[in-house]
């Protein structure tokens, strides 16, 4: 493993001002650089970068799971802090259900049923149990 160690120390000083986060100025930085990736490259897998924004994307999830954790409450609660958190209004959901029924499900007339529960994890990247 010698052999190798200067080249990946050589390339770890290019990655690590990207895939370290450490403060929440390097976490705002790396939220900039996923929405970059996100910009460019979508959900191509095919794309040359398409790993380092998984690679960002967990990196990020890490640090917010430890500076930032989502506290212990129902679901409904999650998915209007997460619509907060990212600025959305219900017609920002409609790929998931009308936007009458994303406000009513917000006003606790109507509940959250399994498949608006898988929807909702895919659409901001956490567990189903989020929202149970």
């Amino acid at each position: 493993m010698t052999a190798i160690a200067p080249d990946i120390q050589k390339q770890w000083s290019a990655l690590a001002p990207i895939l370290t986060i450490r403060t929440d100025k390097e976490y705002e930085q790396g939220i900039a650089r996923l929405n970059e990736l996100i910009d460019e490259e979508g959900t191509n897998e095919t794309h040359p970068l398409y790993t380092l924004l998984e690679t960002l994307g967990i990196v990020i999830q890490s640090y917010e799971e430890a500076h930032y954790p989502i506290p212990n409450c129902d679901g409904i609660a999650v998915l209007a802090y997460l619509m907060e958190e990212h600025s959305l209004s219900p017609s920002d959901l409609s790929e998931i259900e009308e936007p009458a029924t994303i406000t009513a499900i917000l006003e606790c007339k109507q509940a959250l049923e399994i498949r608006h529960i898988r929807d909702l994890a895919n659409r901001f990247g956490v567990s189903p149990s989020v929202f149970i």
